[in-house]
């Protein structure tokens, strides 16, 4: 095994060989889940193993995560409806201990809408960016020099609906993802079928409107997650109520999405519930994958790279049910999965030539996952 102590990502290098990873798992706490808060665990890129987990941290429904870029820093978004008392989620920042992974608080801030559900740090580690799920709004929280999240810079609120009266009744902002340039903010969201499109400034923290203020989805698509390709020309987003993913074309220049292609995540013959939950594109930009919750599988797909449009490579299964976000390696070759509701994180060997995926017995117990973050490179 390469045994050594680098610094890729965290300015603050942790105990872990080179082949290891620190893993965090976002999970859900309330009802009858087992699960207690956020979890830790390393994984082997040689074996593709997972350690057995730790509770890293207690926590209230820290179902999403976003590492810091250079500190040793994590943050969650705290899906719930009531914190303090009040009709909204909140965010929380932990300081990580470098030799075990373990999390301690530093701060929590409201985020004004009901269930935060995901959110990203910018380039530049100065802002946390947050999707209310239940507000249908964004919000945006300036990052100290220690991590402290100070109260939100910005908070933008979604107008509109959809024709699915019981989930699209309102906005409902599901995701918030930012151009490799930092310039442009994506958010889709579910209740209103568009993926909103914003100016970020990175200076004051602010999301700007911005000429082409939003793309839409074919309607009662409900789109949920957003994924751009390395290349920067192309994005997908995964639409959850119609198990489909639209394929864009952008414009560098303006941000814009032009919608190229609508395909589906599902056999032809499935007529199971239909939801899906992640889209990711690989790092070598060859593939797409999304995940499909009922049918418990995930999509993958070949990339065009001249044109962006997607091709059904296979439909496989992740043994487990409800198979929530899922994260590749930073060598490409390993594929992270969490089953909602089997309370499991499954590994899958990625064959980098074709995209195809297989099942290994990698597998770990982690109650209620629905989010994974590894910070590459033991770092």
């Amino acid at each position: 095994m390469r045994c050594l102590t680098i610094l890729v990502v965290l300015s603050v290098a942790f105990d872990l060989c080179a082949a290891e990873h620190r893993v965090f798992i976002g999970t859900y706490t309330r009802g009858d889940s087992p699960s207690k808060g956020i979890y830790t665990s390393v994984f082997d890129d040689e074996s593709g193993r997972l350690s057995p987990p730790a509770l890293a941290a207690t926590a209230d429904n820290p179902s999403f995560l976003a590492i810091h870029p250079t500190m040793a820093v994590v943050f969650a978004c705290n899906e719930t409806n009531d914190f303090g008392g009040e009709p909204t989620g909140a965010v929380s920042a932990f300081h990580i201990n470098r030799s075990d992974g373990l999390l301690t608080l530093i701060n929590q801030q409201p985020t004004g809408g009901g269930a935060p559900c995901h959110c990203n740090v910018d380039a530049t580690g100065r802002f946390l960016l947050v999707a209310n799920y239940v507000g249908g709004n964004l919000a945006v929280f300036p990052i100290g020099d220690d991590g402290t999240l100070a109260p939100r810079s910005c908070l933008i609120n979604h107008v509109g609906n959809g024709p699915n009266r019981q989930r699209q009744e309102k906005p409902h902002a599901h995701s918030i993802n930012l151009s490799q340039d930092n310039r442009f903010a994506y958010a889709a969201d579910l209740g209103t079928d568009c993926v909103m499109i914003y100016r970020f400034d990175d200076q004051a923290g602010r999301l700007v409107p911005s000429a082409a203020d939003c793309v839409e989805i074919p309607a009662g698509g409900g789109p949920r997650h957003f994924s751009l390709h390395p290349s920067g020309r192309f994005a997908y987003t995964n639409n959850e109520l119609t198990c489909e993913v639209t394929a864009f074309s952008r414009d560098f220049t303006t941000g814009t999405l032009t919608a190229v292609q609508q395909i589906s995540t599902l056999p032809a013959d499935f007529d199971g519930r239909k939801s899906t939950a992640e889209c990711l594109v690989h790092p070598n930009g060859r593939f797409l994958y999304v995940s499909n919750r009922g049918h418990d599988s995930i999509a993958v797909y070949s990339i065009n790279q001249k044109t962006g449009r997607l091709k059904i490579i296979e439909i496989e299964k992740t043994g487990g049910q409800e198979p929530r976000n899922f994260i590749l390696d930073s060598t490409g070759q390993w594929l992270l999965a969490e089953n909602q509701n089997s309370d499991t994180v499954v590994v899958m060997k990625v064959d980098t030539t074709t995209g195809a995926l297989s099942r290994t017995q990698n597998t770990i117990g982690v109650g209620k996952p629905v989010c994974l973050r590894i910070i590459p490179g033991g770092s």
